[in-house]
């Protein structure tokens, strides 16, 4: 049996990887449409947006979401590497 001290430091990881995830998506869009040659990094930050989403989605069962992630994964790979 787990105890509550572990329930709430697991959902606050939880938490934790759900905002990065969010904040690195929501940066990854603006460097793509500010067009200011910061789309390598943009691609980046998309890369760990999947990282950190996936994460929170496995965690939290969230399994639609988790296949969802590898789609992105994919599409940062393909964008680092067109745009390096």
């Amino acid at each position: 049996m787990s105890s509550p001290m572990y329930k709430i430091r697991l959902e606050t990881q939880k938490k934790l990887l759900e905002w990065l995830g969010v904040a690195t998506a929501i940066l990854y869009a603006l460097f793509i449409a500010a067009n200011l040659d910061l789309e390598f990094y943009g691609f980046v930050l998309l890369f760990l947006s999947t990282i950190f989403l996936g994460v929170w989605a496995w965690l939290c069962k969230h399994r639609g979401m988790f296949m969802l992630q590898f789609f992105y994964a994919g599409a940062a790979i393909l964008g680092m590497i067109r745009w390096f």
